[in-house]
């Protein structure tokens, strides 16, 4: 195996990221080490960026969330002179390999993703202070800000200049953004993705790319002014004290992944894994001061914490596992104890971010190109948050009536009143919505089921799983589904799953994930993109690519 990327971190081993705190006001402040870089053969120069400098802003997204509730501005500053960020680093793009360049991107969106929904998702507000060069993906962190300040002077400028100078990727959700999100004209999009140099000042406030423009003299005070009047304006409660993300307990080894809560069994000849969600070994607590302090041992908390490690290890450090099979086993009455306390506490901060956690996990499930099977087995304890899983998934299989031998409890689903509305998908649907699209009465059927265990004749009457198995064809059904999903192509794969999974209303984000997923696969693999000549082999020799003309 190639060198093990790790998706945990902590702010005492961030290289390329500081944070500072005051009261509901943080300061994160981009400051790359460029000798820091995840692999060999490239320096991070210019505050660009890898997977291992986004892997710490993952990490500071997320502890903010759990370990300071009381930040309700953050800040986004460069510790450097003259430059904000310019973007992916070139290098590392071009020594990368196909599915890790793809992998990198991808990730890097949902990391967008997560502080740019943190003002709807936990009443926080993100602001981009752009001083210096602002360029390709610097310049989508800054749109991924709910706002952004521009200072005035020579030097600094917002910029997307992917097709004149690199003909890789024209901003997969920087282009989005400009134009879903920041309503950019399209004449003037046209033209601000075909120049080098960027937009700066007046201009790029007139074109909506930046929302304030300040002169230099004056930047650093208006944006510490336009910070607190965020803060005062926030309808965010006053927390004191949040909790710990302690590291988790998690040991990898040639058989699989192995937390607490969560077992991956890898089984590379069969190009699978199976993800083993256990319930909790213990009753609910009674109040959300004792989920507070049980912190990051609180089950759903630490559940969501592996499942999320658990599928970026497999999508980065498994890439040829195709098949990923979800189990569960335990109690659904205690899971279900657990959700509840949380659904009936939704106005208290841990309640709110631990759910906003989980929607974030079920989307990284459903973003993920591999294929997906839930087995739901006697014993199981799919209900609520984890019941989602079966709907996330591309295929459900479930044992029906008693198997010889087997004397776990019976198999059944429970719905929850959070699988209608509480974990949105991209498409801004629920996952029942979503697989019952033009079926109303169905998603109103399954509703009226709310609490009560359902065994597999009836969920497949109502539409909840694929297919029922028997005692006799439960083993054979399930090995040929496997057999045969792995002898598939998985490019086939990648792109039947991809359109298949977000049916309903286009929203910013299935575009850009979707557009990722197309416009990747394909301009990656283009010569004119990673040839021996193309123009990330070329970048930096003063060479333009050679490009192959024709229109395709």
């Amino acid at each position: 195996m190639d060198k093990l990327i790790d998706f945990q971190t902590d702010p005492s081993k961030y290289r390329h990221w500081r944070v500072e705190y005051d009261g509901p006001i943080a300061t994160v402040y981009m400051d790359v080490d460029e000798n820091a870089g995840l692999f060999e053969g490239y320096q991070l120069k210019l505050n660009s960026y890898d997977l291992g400098v986004d892997i710490e802003l993952a990490d500071v997204t997320q502890r903010m969330r759990f370990e300071h509730p009381e930040v309700k501005v953050v800040v986004m500053k460069s510790g450097k002179d003259k430059v904000f960020c310019a973007g992916a680093n070139i290098r590392m793009l071009g020594g990368a390999s196909h599915a890790h360049k793809v992998n990198f991107c991808k990730f890097t969106n949902e990391t967008r993703n997560t502080f740019e929904a943190a003002e709807a998702d936990s009443d926080q507000k993100w602001i981009a202070a752009v001083k210096g060069a602002c360029a390709g993906g610097g310049y989508e962190l800054a749109l991924a800000c709910n706002h952004i300040m521009l200072t005035d002077d020579s030097t600094s400028s917002v910029a997307l200049p992917e097709v004149p100078l690199l003909a890789v990727l024209p901003g997969t959700g920087g282009l989005t953004r400009v134009t879903d999100k920041r309503k950019v004209r399209r004449d003037r999009a046209d033209v601000f993705c075909s120049i080098e140099e960027g937009v700066r000042g007046k201009r790029a406030q007139e074109w909506r790319l930046v929302d304030e423009v300040i002169p230099n003299s004056k930047f650093d005070d208006v944006v510490a002014e336009r910070a607190r009047e965020f803060a005062a304006a926030s309808a965010k409660p006053d927390v004191e004290k949040g909790i710990s993300l302690t590291p988790l307990a998690r040991k990898i080894d040639d058989g699989g992944v192995h937390y607490e809560l969560v077992e991956v069994e890898i089984d590379r000849a069969a190009r699978k894994a199976t993800i083993t969600l256990s319930g909790p070994g213990a009753d609910a607590p009674g109040s959300m001061d004792e989920v507070v302090a049980q912190g990051a041992d609180f089950y759903l908390l630490k559940l969501a914490r592996e499942l999320d490690d658990a599928i970026l290890h497999l999508r980065l450090n498994e890439m040829e596992v195709g098949l990923l099979a979800f189990r569960s086993q335990g109690d659904p009455a205690l899971v279900q104890a657990h959700e509840d306390l949380l659904l009936a506490n939704k106005d208290h901060w841990l309640a709110r971010e631990t759910l906003g956690y989980w929607k974030r996990v079920l989307k990284r499930i459903d973003m993920t190109s591999r294929s997906l099977v839930a087995l739901v087995e006697h014993g199981s304890c799919f209900t609520g948050v984890l019941a989602e899983i079966l709907f996330a998934v591309d295929r459900s299989y479930m044992m029906e009536d008693e198997f010889e031998g087997d004397n776990r409890p019976v198999a059944t689903i429970t719905l929850s009143a959070s699988n209608f509305g509480q974990y949105p998908m991209s498409n801004d649907l629920s996952r029942l919505d979503t697989r019952f699209l033009g079926e109303p009465e169905a998603v109103e059927a399954a509703k009226a089921k709310i609490g009560e265990p359902i065994e597999a004749g009836e969920a497949d009457a109502l539409g909840l799983v694929t297919y029922i198995l028997d005692d006799i064809d439960w083993e054979d059904e399930i090995r040929i589904f496997m057999e045969e999903r792995a002898s598939f192509s998985p490019d086939a794969m990648t792109g039947m799953e991809a359109n298949l999974r977000f049916p309903g209303p286009e929203t910013m984000e299935t575009r850009i994930f979707g557009r990722l997923t197309a416009w990747q696969n394909w301009i990656f693999n283009r010569p004119n993109a990673t040839g021996p000549d193309g123009a990330l082999q070329r970048y930096g020799t003063g060479i333009r690519g050679n490009y192959n003309m024709e229109r395709v």
